[in-house]
């Protein structure tokens, strides 16, 4: 195993990467890009413990504006308007040659539809959705982990996407659309894609391609290889797409159903077990704050591991979140005289409740009194029946029963008005006597001459001492209020990336990124994976950690040959260039006919039709097993009944 370290590696160097970790293809926002802290304990320097201390940024998303589109849109022709349709964000922006390089519209994948609303109406779409948390039980997506399938929701983030950019068409969108879809989309999931576009938003051409192809072509460097293994990581699914003299082999492409999504719920798992205290704050929107600032690959996860052990490594890199917390919950500082009045206060209700009370019972005694009292006159004047009959109401058995009842009523009537007027006399006392006692003045003198020593007379005035300072000194906290709001994050900074490399973390039974590396490899021949190799290519949001370009590395190390080399390159920006890349697509082919679906197409082919392109889908057209003719079927039917009718033994 020696021998392992002199095995060369031929890597790329490591093009500058964005701020921070944006989940692209269903990726995270890139609206706001804050400058990033670096993150791994490699890079960065040794911190005091008081300085790991972090807020949340608890970041709103700002609702778009109305946008008005330039002159160069619509002169000469109306320009393409490229749609990278992900599953977590949707980037929209126009193709002009010369103009608008950045896309116009990053937002939220999701709709907010209050219970009741009418079809269509009282939806947020969104940046109008501001924070999401209040609205997390509400929150709508129209993908399926990201294949749209919820085409009325999908109709929604078109209409916020036209409406915002200032899509001025008398009812249709006069632009050609560039739209992203997932690797082998189903049939189905375009053919309603198409009916969309084509029927509801009457739109010239389509032409639908894949995220990870555009961003692909767009960090391809001149005269290089055509061929590549692209790992593209989002949100909620990672691919391994193997591109063969630059086009797609979609036979050998495998999905891994895990991303940032299943990342940041494994750790608000994590965190709510480990500070049950702190359920509520712990939220999926600051979890995925954790993933973008503070998680990184670790490049070995055992070591990794064995180092967070160390109790200086743990405080060198441990990161403290600071949850929002009120400094109010210390304690009361209120004065002894005002917690005085309040317990007045509390007493004088209590005593009122308490008289309320009494009231209602003693009605309700003396009502049900008055009523037997009634019955018993009625056994008086010699009424029998009327007597027995009053009796059976009652549920009484005797005169003697009934005479019982009388008597115990007329007791608990009694006590009652006693009880009612002796809390009237201890209100009036307490009302009068509401100062606190005080010695006499002639008797405290006489006192004074009589004490000799100055400890005895202290107690006198045990009851003139302030009292203010009390409050103070009992309510200090014997922790630090500050501290007891805040999350550690040791291990949990590697633990939740790490799951797309080992799925069993969170009981996936699903191979991880390298073994589906090599599960693809394995499919090709010794030439063909060599060529695959020397151009492994990382993009999407989710590969954005800081040490995951050298942990692809160390796993090509492990499962290549001795002394092979490999190249591994990641995206100028993971997150954008599929836009980028869809829009430099749409420049070169403005004017071509290759990749475009006409409506011509459209209504003579189906929905479900795909003109392929350097950056496409494969496409593979529904085979419908032939059907015989319904007159074939008929003759053939007469024909079974006349031989069943001429030969009954036969038929039997």
């Amino acid at each position: 195993m020696a021998g392992l370290g002199a095995r060369s590696r031929s890597t790329t160097t490591n093009i500058q990467r964005p701020e921070r970790l944006r989940w692209g293809r269903g990726g995270h926002s890139a609206r706001g890009r804050e400058k990033r802290r670096p993150q791994t304990p490699s890079n960065h320097p040794k911190m005091a413990a008081a300085s790991n201390v972090y807020a949340f940024r608890d970041a709103r998303a700002v609702p778009d504006p109305v946008l008005e589109p330039p002159p160069a849109v619509r002169v000469p022709h109306p320009v393409p308007l490229v749609i990278d349709n992900g599953s977590f964000q949707a980037r929209v922006g126009w193709a002009c040659p010369g103009a608008e390089p950045d896309p116009r519209l990053l937002f939220r994948s999701v709709c907010a539809r209050s219970r009741g609303a009418a079809r269509g109406g009282g939806a947020q779409v969104g940046n109008d959705l501001g924070s999401l948390e209040p609205l997390r039980w509400l929150l709508r997506s129209p993908f399926d982990r990201n294949v749209p399938v919820n085409l009325e929701l999908q109709e929604l983030l078109l209409d916020y996407s036209f409406q915002r950019l200032g899509v001025a068409s008398q009812g249709c969108v006069d632009h050609p659309i560039i739209l992203t879809e997932a690797v082998c989309n189903p049939l189905y999931s375009r053919q309603m894609m198409s009916e969309l576009l084509f029927e509801c938003y009457g739109v010239p051409k389509v032409s639908y391609g894949i995220d990870s192809l555009y961003s692909f072509y767009h960090n391809k460097r001149k005269n290089s290889l055509s061929s590549g293994l692209i790992v593209s990581s989002g949100y909620q699914c990672t691919h391994i797409l193997p591109v063969l003299k630059g086009r797609l082999d979609a036979k050998n492409c495998k999905r891994i159903n895990l991303g940032g999504s299943q990342a940041a719920a494994y750790l608000q798992r994590l965190l709510q077990l480990k500070y049950p205290g702190h359920l509520a704050a712990i939220t999926l929107s600051r979890m995925e704050e954790i993933l973008h600032e503070h998680s990184y690959i670790a490049e070995d996860y055992v070591e990794e591991l064995q180092k967070w052990r160390s109790p200086e490594y743990y405080e060198n890199n441990v990161h403290k979140m600071q949850l929002p917390f009120s400094s109010k919950l210390l304690g009361s500082t209120l004065t002894s005289e005002e917690k005085q009045e309040r317990r007045q206060q509390q007493l004088r209700r209590l005593q009122e409740l308490n008289a309320r009370r009494r009231e209602e019972k003693l009605q309700l005694d003396q009502e049900r009194l008055d009523r037997l009292l009634f019955v018993q006159e009625l056994l008086e004047d010699g009424q029998m029946d009327q007597f027995h009959k009053a009796l059976v109401e009652l549920n009484m058995d005797s005169p003697e029963e009934l005479q019982s009842y009388i008597q115990k009523l007329s007791l608990s009537v009694e006590q009652t008005k006693q009880k009612i007027l002796q809390a009237e006399v201890n209100i009036e006392v307490d009302v009068v006597d509401t100062k606190p006692e005080t010695p006499d003045l002639e008797q405290l003198e006489q006192t004074l001459e009589d004490v000799e020593s100055m400890n005895e007379f202290e107690p006198l005035f045990s009851e003139e001492t302030p009292e203010v300072e009390k409050p103070v000194t009992t309510v200090q906290p014997m922790f630090n209020l500050a501290e007891y709001h805040q999350l550690f994050l040791g291990t949990e900074r590697i633990r939740a990336p790490e799951i797309i490399f080992q799925p069993s973390l969170i009981g996936e039974e699903q191979a991880g990124i390298a073994e589906t590396i090599q599960y693809v490899l394995d499919r090709y021949p010794k030439e063909v994976q060599e060529a695959l190799v020397q151009n492994v290519f990382l993009t999407g949001g989710n590969v954005m950690y800081p040490g995951m370009k050298s942990r692809i590395e160390k796993e090509l190390l492990e499962m290549r040959p001795f002394q092979s080399s490999f190249q591994v390159q990641v995206a100028s920006n993971p997150v954008l260039d599929a836009w980028y890349g869809a829009r430099d697509w749409a420049l070169e082919h403005m004017n071509r006919e290759e990749g475009w679906i006409t409506r011509k197409d459209y209504e003579e082919k189906g929905g479900e039709y795909l003109k392929e392109h350097s950056a496409s889908n494969i496409y593979v057209p529904i085979r419908v097993p032939k059907q015989t003719p319904r007159t074939s079927e008929a003759q053939a039917s007469s024909k079974a009944v006349g031989a069943s009718t001429s030969n009954p033994c036969e038929q039997v």
